[in-house]
């Protein structure tokens, strides 16, 4: 025995049989229940896995409704493709139609500025003729100045011979008739038709219009004319009045509506220009 065994507060306490049962009867328990746990555990680890995941399918109505989708687009796509096509040929239309446009008014515009040069031809033609005709009148007299006779039938082709002869009497018989826009005979004429009807009756077969009849034959001098001569007024090629030198300085030409087919001297209106065709 130690030597302090005798001192009381030296002694360790004694365990009751009590407690040293309860620590021994919980630690067992602890003990199995790590053993049970542990024999548990690969029986769990080692069981397969049996579940399937199932992926959603579609149903009828789903199926429907992407057909009915697909249908619509396509309709919306052709519908898409018919309006371009619908704007390009409307688009092409316009096109087509302004250039028709633009053309049918070119042509109305050269059109009405012919029609202008021709009427302001006339116009100025008739108000020459307007103006003369308040000069004194050369029908009934004689001019013994400048070699012309102003009489309607004063002059005589007697230094005219053949073909010019059978022009220049033709022209002198149709002095006195009336004057009538497009007339070629035999009661009236216009300048133009009597120049025309003049040349037949020497066998040649001229133009009908006074801008044509200018451009016939050969020029000549106002200077050095010979009865049968043609007479023009305005350019040539674009004459608006003709008529017939018939010698002496004299022309008898179709003038206007109120002098009729007259004779008259080269001083009463100068001519432009002459041709010659015999």
């Amino acid at each position: 025995m130690s030597h302090t065994a005798h001192i009381p507060s030296h002694r360790k306490p004694r365990r009751s049989a009590s407690k040293v049962s309860l620590r021994a009867g919980v630690a067992g328990g602890v003990l199995s229940t790590i053993a049970l746990a542990g024999a548990a555990a690969p029986a769990i680890a080692a069981q397969p896995v049996n579940e399937t995941i199932e992926m959603p399918t579609l149903t009828g109505d789903l199926a429907t409704t992407a057909a009915a989708t697909a249908q619509a687009t396509k309709a919306v796509a052709a519908d898409l493709q018919l309006q371009a096509a619908q704007d390009a040929a409307a688009s092409s239309a316009a096109k087509d139609a302004k250039k028709a446009k633009d053309d049918a008014e070119k042509k109305a515009a050269e059109a009405k500025a012919k029609a202008d040069a021709e009427a302001k031809a006339k116009a100025d033609a008739a108000e020459r003729a307007s103006r003369s005709a308040e000069r004194t009148s050369l029908k009934s007299s004689s001019s013994s100045t400048g070699g012309t006779s102003t009489g309607t039938t004063s002059f005589k082709a007697s230094n005219a011979t053949g073909s010019a002869a059978a022009i220049v009497n033709f022209a002198l018989a149709q002095v006195g008739k009336a004057y009538v826009s497009g007339a070629t005979g035999s009661s009236a004429y216009d300048c133009s038709g009597l120049v025309q009807a003049a040349y037949r009756q020497a066998g040649i077969d001229l133009p009908r219009v006074s801008q044509d009849q200018s451009m016939a034959g050969t020029d000549v001098s106002l200077s050095n004319l010979q009865p049968g001569d043609i007479l023009y007024w305005g350019g040539k090629g674009s004459a608006y009045h003709v008529a017939i030198y018939v010698g002496g300085g004299n022309f008898v030409g179709a003038q206007n509506p109120s002098t009729g087919v007259v004779e008259r001297g080269l001083d009463y209106d100068s001519p432009s220009g002459a041709v010659r065709v015999l």
